[in-house]
């Protein structure tokens, strides 16, 4: 791939990764609807560990208290933030699993302009649903562990591009009455295991590879996708409080009835 089609890549990436928009899904349209090559999941993976970086470094305070929390449970001291950090990683397990067992379909079949655009209507709606319907007061250290395990439950379907696993996951917080803010920062506290997960996998593939790896491009994509993700998650932090979810909505219906007109469905 080209420096140019890194860059704008590595920029939807970092626009999109922490908005219940679907990251994956502008990832891969520029290949659909443009020509260009498909990058393929390393790539993606790479664009994502910049995304990761980023919601680590936003989150460095939550994330330090949650770790020394976590290590202080084993020897039976156990907090708010412990708890946390248990929920956060029980919630991850059904994403990993659903990944190993469904990724070879997932990338053979799912990387569609048909899949989505229908993914990113159905859960569109479904997210407009969750916020306008749901008054939640919970913030996430009130989550239940059956909460967590439902968010987690949610979160393994994002591996349906279109989906949005951020979307789906605050979708899910809203429904089981998390607030606004707190739903995205469950979310985006999530995301962290699941893309070292990924990104982990995705890295021993492209080691394996060996020189057939163009890592100026990877270090380009991750570096990009950092800077744009942390200035997205504070902004979008401010845009929530006020705004919602709608605006978001609004976009994802839009770019799917256009995805249909592109197929000529219309």
């Amino acid at each position: 791939m080209s420096i140019v089609e890194a860059i704008v890549l590595a920029l939807l990436q970092g626009l999109t990764e922490f908005l219940p928009i679907s990251s994956s899904a502008h990832l891969i349209l520029p290949s659909q609807l443009l020509g260009w090559k498909d990058q393929g999941v390393g790539f993606d993976v790479a664009v994502h560990v910049g995304t990761l970086l980023a919601v680590v470094w936003y989150f460095r305070e939550d994330v330090g208290r949650m770790l020394v929390a976590w290590l202080q449970s084993f020897k039976g001291r156990r907090d708010a933030d412990s708890r946390l950090a248990w929920q956060i990683i029980v919630a991850t397990i059904p994403a990993g699993l659903f990944g190993l067992l469904a990724s070879d379909a997932l990338e053979e079949y799912g990387r569609s302009i048909p899949v989505i655009a229908t993914t990113t209507i159905l859960f569109g709606l479904l997210l407009w649903w969750s916020d306008a319907k749901t008054k939640g007061g919970k913030d996430e250290h009130q989550a239940s562990w059956k909460d967590a395990v439902l968010i987690g439950l949610a979160q393994a379907l994002a591996l349906i591009p279109g989906t949005s696993r951020s979307g789906v996951t605050m979708t899910a917080a809203l429904m089981l009455g998390l607030n606004r803010v707190a739903a995205a920062r469950f979310s985006f506290l999530m995301s962290i295991p699941v893309i070292v997960m990924a990104g982990g996998y995705e890295g021993m593939k492209m080691l394996d590879k060996g020189p057939g790896v163009d890592w100026s491009i990877i270090a380009l994509g991750t570096a990009i996708s950092f800077s744009c993700a942390l200035a997205c998650i504070h902004y979008f932090l401010k845009v929530l409080e006020r705004l919602g979810m709608l605006p978001f909505v609004v976009y994802r219906l839009l770019l799917g009835a256009g995805l249909f007109l592109f197929l000529g469905v219309f």
